[in-house]
């Protein structure tokens, strides 16, 4: 490449088509105020807010629990297959328009449970969208069950076991409120996963300690980390991330409006790639944050002067990372370079 991205206008139309993978996304987490709010409507539910401006005002947190209460009262409108279904057809039209070629989706089944609406419901709604943006728009994905770190883990074996009757769903992960609910409360249902096949990923050291990567690791036997900016906190993991090249799904803006960085000037995302270890960037809640994939890209890479070769380590290591097949890796991998080698930089 003869080109460098020196410029953020440069920077953003270079990322604006470039295939991209996304590796943490929660489908909840796109619920945007005005969906929010027709939804409601439409099931005659109250709100605490009057009007979109008011909506989005209530989207300013202090720390990940005052997130979780603004986003857990957001899922309370969520109640039909279709309601799940236009969701995650909304999110899917995002990574059309952002190029996005692979996602994997995680959802959160306890809470629409405790809502009284059925694990067939939620499924069926993510599903069918999924389905058809495959079809349509040749955007492969996979779908992960998460567990609800701060509720109790007894129930989950069932909950996994009635998942797997649906059908659908390519690994387990562990998310929510992090601090005081370490990963070992769930290692019975983690390991019944393993036993099945399936894919396993958990939230750790984004709040909580380097610990909790170290545990996630041992006792559920994960194969990416979520978030794990901690890490740097503690040499011998990073020794331990990098022998067994174990992915790290970072989310800088999630990172930021949730007070683990102060700023994106601030963030750990260029020590990672400094140090080798299998970085990616995400988007995580993007209604709730502030801004998509490509939006996290451009301004991260902008702030921490990240420069072109740093954006393509990120996306090999999404690629890799993925619980794609070997073939549609390599597929994902020539689009990449093709696109890498056929780009003109605007004048």
């Amino acid at each position: 490449m003869n080109y460098d991205l020196n410029s953020k206008k440069v920077l953003a139309d270079f990322v604006r088509d470039l295939p991209k993978v996304e590796l943490h996304l929660h489908i909840e987490g796109t619920l945007e105020p005005e969906l929010l709010l027709s939804l409601a409507e439409r099931h005659r539910i109250a709100m605490p807010y009057a009007n979109i401006e008011m909506a989005r005002a209530a989207y300013e947190f202090d720390d990940l629990q005052s997130f979780l209460n603004v986003y857990y009262l957001g899922t309370s409108v969520l109640r039909e297959e279709r309601d799940f279904y236009e969701l995650t057809q909304a999110y899917m039209q995002r990574c059309k328009q952002q190029h996005i070629i692979h996602t994997e989706i995680f959802f959160d089944p306890q809470t629409h449970l405790s809502h009284g609406v059925p694990l067939d419901v939620v499924m069926g709604g993510i599903q069918s969208a999924l389905r058809e943006a495959e079809l349509e728009w040749g955007i492969s994905s996979a779908l992960i069950l998460c567990f609800e770190r701060d509720r109790e883990a007894e129930s989950t074996v069932g909950l996994l076991e009635d998942a797997l009757r649906i059908g659908g769903i390519a690994g387990v992960g562990l998310d929510s409120a992090e601090l005081g609910n370490p990963p070992r409360k769930f290692q019975e249902v983690f390991k019944l996963a393993k036993s099945l096949g399936l894919h396993r990923v958990a939230h750790a050291g984004e709040e909580g300690p380097p610990d909790y990567i170290w545990e996630a690791l041992d006792t559920l036997e994960v194969e990416r980390i979520d978030h794990g900016v901690r890490c740097m906190e503690d040499p011998l993991l990073v020794q331990r991330l990098l022998a067994t090249k174990i992915p790290l799904t970072v989310c800088p803006f999630s990172n930021v409006e949730l007070k683990v960085f102060p700023d994106l000037h601030s963030h750990n995302l260029g020590d990672l790639l400094a140090a080798g270890l299998s970085a990616t960037i995400n988007s995580d809640d993007p209604a709730y944050f502030g801004g998509y994939l490509n939006d996290n890209i451009v301004e991260t890479m902008d702030c921490l002067s990240l420069g072109v070769e740093d954006l393509i380590v990120l996306q090999k290591n999404a690629i890799e990372a993925s619980f794609c097949s070997a073939s549609r890796k390599l597929e994902m991998n020539h689009l990449l370079e093709k696109y890498i080698k056929n780009y003109t930089p605007i004048s």
